[in-house]
């Protein structure tokens, strides 16, 4: 690219399409210091532009986007995409029993009120022998397709836009401290979570109602839905398009809580725990991410289940009207306890996110030689 020349902006789309073909062996490798500042520039690159002529941004104001390092390289940042939506989806299809059954232990109470549901499960075993004695061992995947087309993005985007949101926040911790430096961290992880819920979360609905869509005993044992189409047609006829985002807003507070807490102790543990010959050791990462994923699952999964449990009343007869009056109705009538229905199948399930952080390093080292972005923080 001619660096005295910023190509226009339908230029830089033309060229998207062609970036994967033209991987050149000699892309310089990433920056690996915890700032993970990146060489080439889009964002950068046009702040600096202003410098030249009449500056868009008023000298003192956005301090943040003002200082914001070099944006990643589109190469880079396709990359990051493709490899954290592959690591992801391969992650959770490998996950998806124990992800059903702990969607069928969540929202079993109700599935009983719906009449889908004959009895209250006694646990994971329990769970887990009815479901593949009544509907198959395959059912066990029920909903993974929606999961899966709704983890890419989700995660391939949390990935992409990680150090991009880390570079905005730039604090160091050697001149800013170390809590200005942490909530930095946790700031970028949350604001790459939230942005990508927005565009994907009428699939996180439908895979919710897929999942709990058991086969109902007093009703013939018949199905609620056919499968993901038949999940949006039926929700907006009942509901409208309002119905695929039941519980939406309680979403953007949990996804906050999670993905900040996901990404920023990832990020701010990975260099004070992984040393002394740990850098590299792909158990010492993958436990590492594990203890971090339950760690943040348990801290916001009261927020999963309202959300989910509001999920759950499109179509039906009675709803929720705030997430606030479902926190109240579910611990009024089921105790604070059901709240967690479900935890102790989700600490199983973290085995994937884990591996999604700690092997996202290794796949690209095996493919590309090298590591591409924010999957090593």
């Amino acid at each position: 690219m001619n660096k005295q020349r910023h190509p226009s902006v339908f230029q830089k789309i033309r060229g998207q399409t062609s970036l994967i073909s033209t991987l050149s062996p000699t892309v310089q490798p990433r920056n690996h210091s915890i700032s993970g500042a990146f060489v080439n520039g889009g964002l950068q690159s046009l702040l600096q532009s202003t410098s030249h002529g009449t500056s868009l941004i008023p000298r003192g104001s956005l301090p943040v986007l003002a200082q914001a390092p070099t944006e990643k390289s589109s190469t880079g940042f396709l990359i990051d995409f493709l490899m954290g939506g592959v690591s992801a989806a391969v992650s959770k299809t490998a996950a998806a029993p124990i992800e059903r059954v702990k969607l069928l232990i969540q929202n079993q109470d109700e599935m009983l009120r719906a009449g889908r549901l004959s009895e209250p499960y006694k646990g994971i075993t329990d769970c887990f022998t009815r479901t593949v004695k009544d509907e198959g061992v395959l059912s066990l995947w029920r909903g993974n397709t929606a999961n899966v087309l709704r983890y890419f993005p989700t995660q391939a985007l949390n990935f992409a836009f990680k150090d991009y949101f880390k570079r905005l926040f730039n604090f160091k911790k050697d001149k800013d401290g170390y809590w200005k430096w942490f909530a930095g961290n946790l700031a970028s992880g949350g604001a790459a979570g939230a942005s990508s819920l927005l565009f994907v979360y009428s699939l996180d609905y439908a895979r919710t109602r897929l999942a709990n869509d058991a086969k109902a005993a007093k009703k013939g044992g018949q199905r609620q839905f056919n499968g993901i189409v038949d999940v949006y047609k039926k929700t907006v006829a009942s509901d409208g398009v309002v119905g695929l985002y039941r519980g939406f807003n309680i979403s953007c507070v949990g996804i906050i809580v999670y993905r900040g807490l996901y990404f920023g102790l990832y990020d701010s543990l990975k260099p004070v725990v992984l040393v002394d010959g740990l850098e590299d050791n792909f158990l010492a990462s993958f436990l590492l991410g594990w203890g971090i994923t339950i760690g943040a699952g348990l801290a916001s999964y009261p927020i999963d289940t309202v959300r989910r449990r509001m999920m759950m009343t499109s179509g039906e007869a009675v709803k929720y009207t705030s997430s606030l009056q479902a926190f109240n109705q579910i611990v009024k009538k089921e105790g604070a306890k059901s709240l967690f229905k479900g935890a102790g199948a989700n600490i199983l399930r973290a085995v994937a996110g884990a591996g999604v952080l700690a092997g996202y390093d290794k796949l690209q080292l095996l493919v590309f030689g090298k590591k591409y972005g924010s999957g090593s923080g």
